[in-house]
This record gives C-alpha cells, sequence and structure tokens, in this order.
C-alpha cells in the first residue's frame, strides 16, 4: 500500500483509513490506536512481504527509548491480532514467521489514485508532521523522560520520610493533640501506631529512595509486590492532616487527606512508565 498513492486499504470485512488513523468493520470502528495500528500500518505498506522485527523496531522505537521492544511488539501484535479477530496459529491477516517477524496475507485492495491535474496549482504551505511519540505498551500514553518520573517517584518518597521523621521528633506533641480527642486508651493506640509505621516506613523509604536513585532494573517488579503492603501503609498516614485540624481546619485536612488517598496510586503509576514490566512466560 505505497504511501503516496492511498491512504484507504481494504482487506476481508475490514478498513483501514490512515488519513482518519481509523480501523473499520463493515463500516464500524474499532478500537485499535497507538503503537498497534503503526504496526498494522507497516504490515499492510508490505503486503505479502516479511517485515522483520528490526525493522519494526527501527520504525516505531527510537533508539535512545528505553523499553522492553520484544514484550511491546508483542503486545502490539496481540492487540491487531484482537482488533481483526485474527490467532497466530491459524492465520488470516497476521502470520507470524519464528525468529523472522511478521507477515500480511491477507489480499489489499488500495484506493486508486485520483487522476492529476493538468496545470497543478500551487501547493499550499503545510505544517511540519510531528513524530509519532513511542506509546507505553500498557498504558497507553507517550511514555515520559526516564529521569523525570523517577525523580518524581524519589520526590513522594522524601515527603513520606519527613513525615515519619516530624512525627517521631514531635511524638509528645501527638501524645497531646491525641489526648484532647481520644480516651486513654485510644491515645495510647493512636501513638503506637505512629511508632509502628513509622519505624517501619523509614527503612521502605529509604530501599524505594536508594532503589530508583541507583535506578535498580528490577525495582518495578519488587516494587508492585510491595504495592498492597505500600497500599495499606499510605492509607493509614493520609488521615494525619486530621491530627492538624485544630490549626489548619477542616476543609484544609478534608483535601489534603483526599491527596494522600490517591498518592500510592501515583506511585505505581510512576513506577510503571519508569520500569515496564517484562514479558511474562
Amino acid at each position: 500500500m505505497p504511501q503516496n498513492q492511498s491512504r484507504v486499504a481494504r482487506f476481508g470485512v475490514f478498513e483501514i483509513d490512515l488519513s482518519a488513523g481509523e480501523l473499520r468493520k463493515n463500516g464500524v470502528k474499532q478500537r485499535l490506536q497507538g503503537q498497534p495500528f503503526q504496526v498494522l500500518t507497516v504490515l499492510l505498506e508490505r503486503a505479502g512481504e516479511v517485515v522483520t522485527r528490526e525493522e519494526l523496531q527501527q520504525k516505531l522505537w527510537p533508539s535512545d527509548t528505553f523499553v522492553d521492544f520484544d514484550h511491546s511488539l508483542n503486545t502490539a501484535i496481540n492487540k491487531v491480532r484482537e482488533a481483526l479477530g485474527d490467532s497466530a496459529s491459524s492465520p488470516r491477516f497476521v502470520e507470524t514467521l519464528a525468529r523472522r517477524g511478521y507477515r500480511f496475507i491477507a489480499p489489499v485492495q488500495t484506493d486508486a489514485p485520483a487522476p492529476k491535474p493538468e496545470i497543478p496549482a500551487p501547493a499550499a504551505p503545510t505544517a511540519p508532521v510531528r513524530p509519532v511519540e513511542p506509546l507505553h505498551p500498557e498504558l497507553e500514553v507517550p511514555i515520559p523522560r526516564r529521569s523525570l518520573t523517577r525523580g518524581l517517584f524519589a520526590l513522594v518518597q522524601i515527603m513520606y520520610l519527613c513525615f515519619y521523621l516530624s512525627a517521631l521528633f514531635r511524638l509528645q506533641a501527638v501524645q497531646s493533640i491525641a489526648d484532647s480527642f481520644l480516651p486513654p486508651w485510644g491515645s495510647t493506640t493512636l501513638v503506637s501506631a505512629v511508632l509502628v509505621t513509622a519505624g517501619v516506613g523509614i527503612p521502605l523509604r529509604l530501599y524505594l529512595i536508594s532503589g530508583v536513585g541507583f535506578d535498580h532494573r528490577p525495582l518495578g517488579e519488587k516494587f508492585r509486590k510491595l504495592f498492597p503492603f505500600i497500599l495499606a501503609l499510605d492509607q493509614l498516614w493520609a488521615v494525619a492532616p486530621f491530627l492538624l485540624m485544630g490549626k489548619i481546619g477542616l476543609g484544609a485536612a478534608f483535601a489534603v487527606s483526599a491527596a494522600l488517598l490517591y498518592l500510592p496510586f501515583s506511585e505505581r503509576t510512576l513506577i510503571r512508565m519508569a520500569y515496564v514490566e517484562p514479558p511474562r512466560s
């Protein structure tokens, strides 16, 4: 499907419109976008020919992008097959050639090029075409700079570390605030919870800071295993602003607590952006 001749191709009950960036089945738009759509476009341009994995990598993933290429390409191919109702074992459209690449095997029909006018009109200035940014294989968002995501993740850990140290240094003030609205047993339980969670949280945050600082590559997988515990710990500390309600007011305490409730999910997203999950066997 030459790019300079046609922007629409048809195969089977499917139609792909490169100008609109859409895949349609019997006229109904199918969900396929980002890198899977780009992979399908490359295969259609070379219909009947073998497109190697290396060629796909050069076209879709810049050399300076940190991403698990094998996993990203496998994910994109699987999404293409899912959209086309195809399978690797009995392919009707996308054939896998072991250790070589992929080939689009169905007949492809393209729109005929429009005839050229006898007197060409002066070409209008066109805006520069922005290069397609590589997408995260799981989150379907452009992959940001890893230094940015790692830096933001480290700042979150430093913030929690400051929370723990501040609470321990001012433990007597925490005791006084707890005594003002809790019975003696409740105040003791609250102070004990601060001691235990801060004592566990400090080494945890130091580990995460050092891991992301030295760019420890297995950190992503380890964080996924630790996330249920981190989520529980962070949710407990999310109620801490209510201890300062007398100074900052109920509204501010509620707003800060709501932000802290969301923060562990932000940590998980930052880790997933910085450390792409390896393929699972």
